[in-house]
């Protein structure tokens, strides 16, 4: 599993604040986390002083709770409390997405910021969603993600929100690094992503201002247009015909069903 080391951005109180948390819904929910992460800004490496703190976790049950007539819910949620916004998913709804290719669930894993060791499973969880990977999926996914955050102001000309910018600009820097390396799964932290596309010395000076910028600013500020970012995101998004499309081999299937096996059994 390839991930970025970067300076840890969440402070001691949140952690252990976000632990007591973690602690409670073991303990009300009566699961076991293989992962919890950060998933939002301070991972993607822009935060503003004001961004919540996105934890997202994948956990697993105990074995009678899958084999009941009635299904539970396979999502754990939790309202947004003092700007933590905690949720997670069940393994089993974790592997069924993994195996589309799902891009979110290929985010988590790489996340460079944890907030508790990993289950060992989670090495295994990152080589299986390599081996499904098909980049043209997530080429798609990260276009309309990017093309929703941009539909508004990319053709335009006044003024954008920093956080505007960013939800557009790291969709197509994903796109751009599927095109020249469709064989990887993109990396989640912008910085990460701006080394791994190549980007130009220029434009990526361009990006750091904008990053300052949102370090040092609330959510809804604004930022000078930037034209050749703008030529870049909408260059970019419209590049998803280049990722080549790949099928991923049926056999994974049966390794995904012996993990889930193996983690509810035990």
């Amino acid at each position: 599993m390839m991930t970025m080391t970067i300076a840890d951005p969440i402070g001691a109180s949140v952690r252990a604040e976000v632990e007591a948390r973690l602690r409670a819904i073991e303990e009300e929910q009566d699961v076991r986390f293989l992962l919890a992460i950060e998933s939002g800004s301070r991972a993607w490496g822009f935060p503003s002083p004001d961004s919540d703190y996105d934890i997202r976790f994948v956990y697993v049950r105990r074995r009678d709770w899958y084999l009941s007539l009635t299904p539970g819910r396979d999502v754990i949620e939790t309202p947004i409390m003092d700007e933590i916004d905690l949720n997670g998913w069940d393994i089993r709804k974790a592997l069924a997405l993994l195996l589309k290719s799902n891009a979110v669930i290929g985010e988590w894993i790489e996340s460079p910021i944890r907030y508790r060791p990993d289950h060992p499973v989670v090495t295994r969880l990152a080589a299986l969603a390599d081996a499904v990977l098909d980049p043209r999926a997530l080429a798609h996914h990260y276009a309309s993600l990017g093309r929703h955050a941009a539909d508004r102001w990319l053709n335009g000309e006044g003024p954008v929100a920093v956080k505007r910018y960013f939800y557009a600009l790291r969709p197509a820097l994903a796109i751009r690094c599927l095109r020249r390396a469709p064989e990887r799964r993109p990396p989640m932290n912008l910085q990460a992503l701006i080394a791994a596309s190549d980007v130009p010395a220029a434009l990526a000076e361009d990006i750091a201002r904008l990053v300052e910028a949102k370090r040092l600013t609330n959510e809804r500020s604004n930022a000078m247009r930037v034209p050749a970012l703008d030529r870049m995101i909408r260059d970019e998004l419209a590049r998803v015909g280049e990722v080549p499309a790949r099928r991923a081999d049926p056999a994974l299937v049966a390794k995904a069903e012996a993990l889930f096996l193996e983690l509810v059994n035990t």
